[in-house]
């Protein structure tokens, strides 16, 4: 029985959703990062506990619940729209890619359902440079785009695509 693109895609969206979710309930609930923090890996690597309201760098903060659930809605909505193409998606490559961003979306979903809040640990840091605070659900995701974007600018094109009239 050979395996298609779509159980390769909806695999690694549940993997990614576990992983996320096996991460931040240990970091929380079983290590205690809230009151360990911060937790120095590496020089420039710090595991921390930020509650995110929002998006991405806290973009569209979402205070009141109304605003949770909008926010919550246009995620789930844009978690579909993804299920979609990789339900319909043809190579391993494309079902891979948005497999890591369907998971990693719903695993910031599901926070967002049970605490109110996306929970956040990963913050990089180089002297007084400091980038976000971020999950693996957000590494997911970068990770997914980043894939569909070498795709659309190094994947093979369809025969006779490209070729020169004239």
């Amino acid at each position: 029985m050979a395996v298609t693109p779509r159980a390769i895609g909806l695999i690694v969206a549940v993997l990614t959703l576990a992983l996320d979710q096996a991460n931040k309930l240990w970091l929380i609930f079983v290590f205690g990062i809230e009151r360990r923090q911060p937790v120095a890996l590496a020089p420039f690597l710090d595991v921390v506990y930020a509650k995110n309201p929002g998006i991405s760098y806290s973009l569209f903060s979402a205070r009141t619940d109304l605003q949770r659930y909008a926010l919550l809605a246009v995620t789930l909505a844009a978690t579909a729209f993804l299920l979609v193409w990789l339900w319909r998606s043809k190579t391993m490559f494309i079902a891979c890619a948005l497999g890591l961003i369907v998971g990693g979306a719903l695993g910031n979903a599901y926070d967002r359902i049970a605490y109110g809040f996306v929970a956040d640990f990963y913050h990089f840091h180089v002297g007084s440079f400091s980038w976000y605070v971020f999950n693996l659900a957000d590494a997911a995701i970068v990770v997914g785009v980043g894939l569909l974007i070498c795709e659309s600018l190094f994947g093979a094109k369809p025969a006779g695509e490209g070729a020169s009239v004239g």
